[in-house]
C-alpha cells in the first residue's frame, strides 16, 4: 500500500469511527442449549459464555456487529460421565435500535449468520479439529449509557444450527445466550 494512503487511512478511519458510533464490549454469561440429545445416546449440555463484539451504529436506529465467542459445554454418553466440551463461534448481525445513537437507554433487536466449531474432548480447535456448522441467530437486548464513553448491556440471543458429529439425531441445536457485558464507545 502507498504511504500517502496509510496516512490518509490512519487520519479518516478514527473520524469516520467516532462520526458512526463505534463500540467494542466484552460479554459474560449462560449458554443454554435446547435440544440437547446430539444422537447415539450423547447429548450436549448447558455452559458458560465468554463473547466479544464489534458494533459500528451507522445510523440513528442500525448498526453492525460482528463478534467471537468462546462456550464451554459439557458431553455426556449414557451411563457415562460428563466432559467439557469447546464450541467458539463467529458472528456478524445487523441491530436495529427503538431509540436514537444519543439516547441514553437503546433497546434493540439483533439478526445475522454465524458459524460454531463444536471440539470434543481431547481434540484442538487450533489444529483444525471439531467440527464446523453454518446457522442464523436472533435475539436482542439493550444498552445503557453509564458515564463518559462507557455503557453496560444485555443481550439475549438465540444461536440456531444443525446438530455436530452426525451422529443420527434429528432437528436443530438451538444454543441460547443469556450475557451481560461492558462496552466502550468512540
Amino acid at each position: 500500500m502507498n504511504m500517502k494512503y496509510a496516512l490518509l487511512w490512519a487520519l479518516v478511519l478514527p473520524g469516520l469511527a467516532h462520526a458512526q458510533g463505534f463500540e467494542a464490549s466484552l460479554n459474560v454469561g449462560a449458554s443454554a442449549i435446547q435440544s440437547k440429545d446430539i444422537g447415539s445416546g450423547y447429548t450436549l449440555d448447558s455452559g458458560f459464555k465468554l463473547a466479544g463484539r464489534m458494533t459500528m451504529n451507522t445510523r440513528d436506529y442500525m448498526g453492525y456487529e460482528i463478534g467471537y465467542a468462546y462456550n464451554r459445554a459439557q458431553l455426556a454418553q449414557a451411563g457415562q460421565g460428563q466432559q467439557g466440551m469447546g464450541v467458539h463461534q463467529g458472528f456478524a448481525e445487523v441491530l436495529l435500535y427503538a431509540t436514537p445513537r444519543d439516547a441514553r437507554i437503546r433497546p434493540f433487536v439483533a439478526g445475522g449468520g454465524h458459524f460454531a466449531n463444536f471440539v470434543p474432548p481431547g481434540a484442538s480447535a487450533t489444529q483444525g479439529q471439531g467440527e464446523t456448522r453454518f446457522g442464523i441467530n436472533y435475539g436482542g437486548g439493550v444498552k445503557v449509557k453509564i458515564t463518559g464513553p462507557w455503557q453496560v448491556r444485555l443481550d439475549f440471543r438465540q444461536f440456531n444450527t444443525a446438530k455436530p458429529f452426525g451422529l443420527g439425531a434429528t432437528g436443530r441445536m438451538r444454543m441460547n445466550e443469556i450475557s451481560a457485558g461492558v462496552s466502550y464507545t468512540m
